[in-house]
């Protein structure tokens, strides 16, 4: 099925026009795919939709205005169904905020965009373990400070993202029945209330309202998921996910935005500041997630 995805290029003092070429030239896109690709002029690679022109040096703030640009104009495209989804290199938050854009990333871009309040979920496209499932892990809080967490880790934001994972995992993964972990805020679930009360006053209230398992300790249910025991993890806060999902897959996870209107997908790194320009920069995970986001956008575009 014939498949279009607008592929955003980054921060261009990143790596993301390196992914992006590097893309462009090797047998990773199918013949009946095509990539509209929107960005600046002037980075390094052609593109299809010019937001601006970018003069290598011009600094953080022009780079971040001109990433944030590439942003609006994808979601436009898919806005107007002119593609059916979208791939984003990489981009600095800090570039992204000087450049006028006061968003702590893309995921939160994205949402304000669209009108929606989507979840961050990095999925493995592969078992980490022999004989194991792809981990899935979903944030209930996303890109705030760990002080903070106590505070925005409500039972409204743990069944939000406990629904868009069910939802998801349904539509774009073929899992009728999912199997979702919640994971635990403190060390060993509070133990019983000895390392804080939040698991045992909030976290296992939500846990039984929303249908998942737990809470259950960080240091036990991201294994068991790997292993098959779960098909996707909730988890509380930002490095707890991000960690496991890293150190289980790094090079082979995408983070996918759960919520939007249409599928989007990006590699599980960031910028790469310090080997932009040296072409030594990997896509394997940028090949990943626009292999991804192809499944997603035809799953989306065979719904009656």
């Amino acid at each position: 099925m014939a498949v279009t995805l607008a592929v955003t290029v980054g921060d261009p003092r990143g790596i993301g026009p390196e992914l992006v070429a590097k893309t462009l030239g090797a047998d990773v896109v199918p013949d009946d795919v095509s990539l509209v690709v929107v960005g600046p002029s002037g980075a390094g690679i052609g593109v299809d939709v010019d937001v601006g022109t970018w003069a290598p040096g011009a600094g953080a703030a022009e780079a971040g205005r001109l990433a944030g640009r590439a942003i609006e104009e994808a979601v436009r495209l898919a806005q107007r169904g002119a593609v059916q989804g979208i791939v984003t290199a990489p981009l600095d938050k800090a570039a992204l905020h000087a450049g006028g854009y006061d968003f702590p990333g893309h995921t939160e871009m994205l949402g304000a965009l669209t009108g929606r309040e989507p979840a961050m979920m990095l999925a493995a496209t592969r078992p980490s373990v022999p004989g194991g499932s792809p981990l899935r892990v979903v944030l209930a809080t996303t890109h705030v400070a760990l002080r903070d967490v106590p505070q925005l880790l409500t039972a409204e934001a743990i069944g939000r993202a406990a629904g868009l994972t069910r939802d998801h995992l349904r539509r774009w993964f073929g899992i009728d029945e999912p199997r979702i972990a919640l994971c635990a805020l403190n060390p060993h679930a509070g133990d019983g209330g000895r390392f804080g009360r939040e698991d045992d006053e909030l976290l296992a209230p939500a846990a039984r309202a929303f249908g998942l398992a737990g809470p259950l300790p960080a240091d036990t249910v991201f294994v068991r998921a790997m292993r098959g025991a779960f098909d996707a993890v909730v988890a509380p806060y930002h490095d707890v996910g991000m960690t496991a999902i890293k150190v289980a897959a790094f090079g082979h996870a995408v983070n996918v935005t759960l919520g939007l209107p249409f599928p989007r997908t990006s590699p599980d790194h960031g910028t790469a500041l310090d080997i932009a320009g040296h072409g030594i920069a990997d896509p394997s995970s940028f090949h990943e997630a626009l292999r991804l986001c192809v499944d997603l956008a035809a799953r989306e575009v065979a719904v009656p």
